[in-house]
C-alpha cells in the first residue's frame, strides 16, 4: 500500500508526512516527531497512556490511524507547557503527588485538561468519570483526583 502525505499541527507547529495508512498516530508522535510523553501501554485503547487530544478532544492514540490526524490539531502532554512554565494541571500533580511510577501521568492530565476544559469546576464524582478511560496500576487514584481538584482550584485563581 502506498504512503500518504499527510498535514498535521502538533503542539503549535505544523508537519507535513508521508505515512504507511496502517501507522498509528501515537506511532508517527513517538517515532516520528520524538515526542514521547505519551506511551503504549495496551496497543488496544483500554489503559490511556497514550491520550492526547486531538481537535480539542482526547483520543486514544493507539487507535487513531495516523491518515485519520490529515488536518487535525493535535496537543501532547509536551504540548501544555510554555517554555519552561509548566501547565497549571501539571504543577497540581507535582504538588499533590498525583504520580507513582508516572506511566500513566501524561494521559491522565490529558484527560484532565480536557475535563476542565469543559468543566472548571467539577466535583469528585465528575473528575473519576472525566479520567476513566485511565488506568493507573500504583495508586487508588486519590491523589490523582486531589491532583485534578487542586487543578481547578488553580485556573479559577483559588490557590
Amino acid at each position: 500500500m502506498k504512503e500518504k502525505r499527510i498535514q498535521v499541527v502538533v503542539n503549535g507547529k505544523t508537519y507535513e508526512l508521508m505515512v504507511p495508512p496502517w501507522r498509528t498516530l501515537l506511532e508517527v508522535i513517538r517515532e516520528d516527531l520524538k515526542l514521547t510523553g505519551a506511551k503504549e501501554g495496551c496497543g488496544q485503547g483500554e489503559c490511556g497512556a497514550c491520550t492526547v487530544m486531538m481537535g480539542g478532544r482526547t483520543v486514544n492514540s493507539c487507535l487513531v490511524l495516523a491518515v485519520e490526524a490529515d488536518g487535525q490539531e493535535i496537543t501532547t502532554i509536551e504540548g501544555l507547557s510554555e517554555g519552561n512554565k509548566i501547565h497549571p494541571i501539571q504543577d497540581a500533580f507535582v504538588e499533590q503527588a498525583g504520580m507513582q511510577c508516572g506511566f500513566c501521568t501524561p494521559g491522565m492530565i490529558m484527560s484532565a485538561k480536557e475535563l476542565l476544559d469543559r468543566n472548571p469546576d467539577p466535583s469528585e464524582q465528575e473528575i473519576r468519570e472525566g479520567i476513566a478511560g485511565n488506568v493507573c496500576r500504583c495508586t487508588g487514584y486519590t491523589k490523582i483526583v486531589e491532583s485534578i481538584g487542586a487543578a481547578a482550584k488553580a485556573m479559577k485563581g483559588g490557590e
